[in-house]
């Protein structure tokens, strides 16, 4: 007798049949389903944005940044060539660098009193606030070409200066200098709390000084901090790089790199647990719908059906039940991981692997958990599947 042949329509139509005649178990089944999927992205996307805001607030400690300085008590002193900051900006992995420079001026509030013990006119590049993430807390940065001073945070609490308004002036190197603004804390680099910045046209025209820095801000790719640290002795003084001294990278780039190290390993651990309770139970779900459709086999079978049908109806039947049950779940997890993330003002972060994981991991759970059903329902004959039990 000639075998009929299904189409592959035929069969997904096939297998539908089972969810479409039990909708409230079929239901019941991808509301388990979805449950494991939702969780599984839910317990990857919690963790990642919380990791994504730890990441964050440890980046304002400065994990990429470093600091490069002539090492000091050095005979004769070791000065940086000029254009030091341009050269190490060069360096690939490098994303921003600045400079200061120490101009040993004094500073006072008139031309008799001297605060120059405890406060450092430092001449600074327009862009350091920027690199070393500084804000103003009052006024106005300084005009660089113009005799004009921005005071740290300790350095006005000490010349006595509150509010930028109305102009003060400063007795800088025997020029006076107009306060234009006031720094709040750089927890990054607290020798600027300290200091008193004036533009580097306005340190060479005023000051006398010669245009060489004394310290080296450098911003980096993170990976790349510890290769950026090896060369940029070498780049900003060339013919004695054993002459620089550059700080270490940050201790928080190392908790940063721990800290997704641990995150990686929970989400995998986490997100197998749900994928592996999802899949047994459509297994059990299948394995009870065999049990139920035994006439509906052996009629099938007596009418002609094969067992490689019989076998394919059913594993049908199981992947669609878990693509359900996934899709629900990937867009239900989704949802709930969004809320939460909001809710405690992290920045939400739905890694694209739990999202393929939320269909895919659906789908492959439904053809390892149909499997075994599958092969029980072909191998009943038609005779054992229509007896009464």
């Amino acid at each position: 007798m000639k075998t009929s042949r299904l189409s592959v329509l035929d069969l997904v139509s096939l297998g539908l049949v089972g969810l479409r005649v039990r909708r409230m178990r079929a239901a019941l089944s991808a509301l388990g389903i979805s449950i494991g999927i939702a969780t599984m992205v839910v317990v990857m996307g919690i963790p990642a944005s919380s990791g994504q805001a730890l990441s964050r607030d440890l980046a304002l400690l400065g994990t990429n940044l470093l600091q490069a300085s002539a090492v000091p008590d050095q005979q004769p002193p070791v000065a940086f060539d000029e254009h030091a900051a341009a050269m190490a900006a060069r360096i690939a992995p490098v994303t921003a660098a600045s400079a200061v420079a120490n101009t040993h001026s004094t500073i006072a509030r008139n031309e008799r009193a001297d605060n120059s013990a405890a406060t450092t006119v430092l001449a600074a590049d327009e862009g350091i606030l920027t690199l070393l993430d500084g804000t103003v807390r009052a006024g106005r940065w300084f005009d660089p070409t113009f005799p004009t001073v921005v005071l740290g945070a300790e350095a006005a609490e000490r010349l006595g200066i509150q509010e930028p308004a109305g102009g003060p002036q400063l007795f800088v190197g025997g020029r006076w200098f107009t306060v234009t603004g006031i720094l709040d804390p750089v927890p990054l680099a607290p020798e600027i709390d300290r200091a008193a910045l004036v533009g580097w046209p306005a340190a060479r025209r005023e000051l006398g000084f010669d245009g060489r820095p004394t310290v080296v801000y450098v911003r980096s790719h993170e990976p790349s901090v510890e290769a950026v640290r090896e060369v940029l002795p070498a780049t900003v003084l060339p013919n004695a790089p054993g002459m620089v001294r550059v700080t270490r990278p940050s201790d928080a780039l190392a908790a940063k790199r721990t800290t997704d190290t641990t995150f990686s390993a929970l989400f995998l651990g986490l997100a197998g647990v749900a994928l592996l309770v999802g899949g047994i139970g459509v297994a059990n779900t299948m394995v009870i719908s065999v049990l139920e459709r035994r006439r509906e086999i052996g009629l099938r079978r007596a009418l002609g059906a094969h067992r490689g049908q019989i076998r394919t109806q059913f594993l049908a039947e199981s992947v669609a039940l878990s693509l359900l049950g996934g899709i629900a779940g990937t867009v239900l997890g989704a949802a709930a991981t969004v809320a939460y993330a909001l809710h405690q003002h992290w920045p939400p972060v739905i890694p694209p692997a739990a999202l393929a994981a939320g269909t895919g991991g659906a789908l492959l759970v439904g053809i390892v958990a149909g499997v075994y059903p599958s092969m029980r329902a072909a191998r009943l004959t038609p005779t054992e599947a229509l007896a009464t039990s």
